[in-house]
């Protein structure tokens, strides 16, 4: 009798083979030779149907069936970690693989020193940090953990509020005395405002509330980013007003450098949160570090 595609060594070779990147990698770190990975790879692909990798003299790509392969041996594959974990003995011990997205600026800043930390903390956890501009959508499954800021975006996951924050609007103070600073929302379209595109927010809205009224104004600038951080350092070189989280500049406008203006005015929900699939809940590492995230800022306010 044959083995089944669905064997859990398989979907490892074929994950480890993936993040390898090539036959020659995967070969050392199996401690085989590199044609016995080709062969087996060539065994699957018979097996399937299908192809599952392109390959090139250096490098190996996925197919589109290689690409549908992957993404659900490695939800099985965590499945099964979970599991384990679940009914042995260990699991009061975090282990396994935990994949981490976080935005560029905040992910960098905040979230890699706690990552380094927590590694330390937890030696059998292999922690694999990916940084992006924006989320990965919520059915993807290439992430155990996503830092994300804003309302909790969807019922079927968990999300665990880590940090308070704000969206302030803020300029140096050079640009201030240049221009002037505005005293209401409408103000601001006579302003350079600097633009951030990220996530799935309308680009080039600002949205203002005070009291039950709510203003959204439709602001303009010569400069723009998909970088929040580029974006600041715009604002500290006098090029305009941005809207950021306080976490990203509350050290510059307690040094001065920058400030806050319309500071009556409330801006979208911008709470941090530590967000998972339901099917996460059981798992040790899983809790665990958002555990550990939530301690660190427990204590922690922006800027320091």
């Amino acid at each position: 009798m044959s083995t089944p595609s669905t064997a859990p060594s398989e979907m490892a070779f074929f994950s480890l083979l993936a993040r390898c990147g090539s036959f020659s990698a995967a070969a050392r770190e199996l401690a085989v030779s590199t044609p016995a990975v080709s062969k087996r790879l060539a065994q699957m692909e018979t097996r399937l149907g299908v192809q599952l990798l392109h390959r090139t003299t250096r490098r190996i790509g996925l197919t589109p069936e290689g690409e549908t392969y992957l993404l659900h041996a490695r939800r099985i594959l965590a499945e099964i970690d979970d599991m384990e974990q679940l009914v042995s003995r260990t699991q009061s011990t975090p282990q396994g693989l935990l994949r981490v997205n976080a935005t560029l600026g905040f992910g960098r800043s905040h979230i890699a020193p706690l990552i380094s930390a927590f590694a330390r903390r937890h030696p059998q956890v292999q922690v694999q940090l990916q940084l992006s501009v924006d989320p990965p959508p919520l059915a993807s499954d290439a992430f155990d953990v996503c830092i994300r800021f804003g309302e909790p975006p969807d019922a079927r996951v968990i999300a665990r509020r880590i940090a308070p924050n704000r969206r302030l609007l803020c300029a140096s103070p050079a640009y201030l005395a240049r221009r002037g600073t505005p005293k209401v929302p409408n103000d601001l379209t006579r302003h350079d405002c600097i633009g951030i595109r990220q996530g799935d927010e309308a680009y080039g809205i600002w949205r203002l509330s005070s009291g039950r009224k709510t203003e959204a104004v439709k602001v303009r600038g010569q400069l723009s980013t998909n970088d929040g951080e580029i974006a600041v350092n715009w604002a500290l070189a006098g090029q305009g007003i941005v809207m950021r989280a306080e976490w990203d500049i509350a050290r510059y406008l307690r040094s001065g450098r920058l400030q806050q203006v319309l500071e009556n005015y409330q801006t979208p929900p911008a709470d941090i949160h530590a967000v998972y699939p339901q099917r996460h809940q059981a798992a040790t590492r899983v809790r665990a570090f958002v555990d550990f995230l939530a301690a660190h800022f427990e204590g922690t306010t922006p800027g320091h």
